[in-house]
């Protein structure tokens, strides 16, 4: 599944996610059972060791999207 969003491309599969950020050209990845989701801020955001990163989504929906696909009810 792909998601667009304000600041590029959210590319999903049950197992992983791949942010691809337009304005830099820069990518970020993570295992799905490395994320954790912020609801109310609606953030989603990466801990694997000493690789960490989060990213601001536009809406709860894109949000709710990513749980569903990667089955983070």
């Amino acid at each position: 599944m792909v998601i667009d969003f304000s600041q590029g491309k959210i590319i999903l599969t049950p197992f992983e996610v791949q942010i691809k950020l337009s304005a830099s050209g820069s990518g970020m990845y993570a295992m799905a059972e490395d994320l954790t989701f912020i609801d109310d801020a609606l953030i989603i955001s990466a801990d694997a060791g000493s690789i960490k990163w989060s990213l601001r989504l536009d809406t709860l929906e894109q949000l709710l999207m990513i749980r569903a696909e990667i089955g983070i009810g």
